[in-house]
């Protein structure tokens, strides 16, 4: 009978659901731009640390390296947003402390199309020639009809 094996770590470290590149989504979906950066264009990254408690929950985030502009309250707001999975740790209440780097670039603008000039009217016709029927003398000098119909 063989024995269970023991996790290799004393403490489960916190997981985002999804890995890293949902975690890298969900920022990236969450963020915003500040007016004053994007005025101004502030391009950069803000590195921030920040608590996991037992629950999950970003319960306090610090800003290592400040970028300004607000770009740094909003990396710190997006940081509390998210949630993560804390596996039990033997009955022990455990806060995490991990870093995060947040990048600010410009939004490439993309060109507008320039608006399509006018469509040149196109003018058609429709001619028409009805020939009258002969079967008495007066419809024979009548003459034929025509009808002719433009549309611009």
């Amino acid at each position: 009978m063989q024995k269970e094996k023991k996790g290799k770590h004393f403490i489960k470290n916190p997981i985002y659901e999804g890995g890293l590149k949902a975690m890298r989504a969900f920022i990236s979906k969450h963020k915003k731009y500040p007016k004053t950066a994007l005025k101004e264009k502030i391009e950069g990254t803000v590195y921030i640390k920040y608590t996991i408690d037992y629950k999950g929950k970003v319960i306090d985030a610090k800003v290592l390296k400040s970028l300004g502009h607000g770009c740094d309250e909003e990396a710190v707001r997006v940081v509390k947003l998210l949630k993560f999975h804390v596996p039990k740790n033997r009955g022990v209440k455990v806060k995490f402390f991990k870093n995060i780097q947040i990048h600010f670039r410009v939004p490439k603008v993309k060109a507008k199309p320039q608006p399509k000039s006018q469509p040149q009217q196109q003018i058609s016709y429709t001619i028409t020639s009805t020939q009258p029927k002969k079967n008495t003398p007066q419809e024979r000098k009548g003459g034929g009809g025509y009808t002719i119909k433009i549309n611009y």
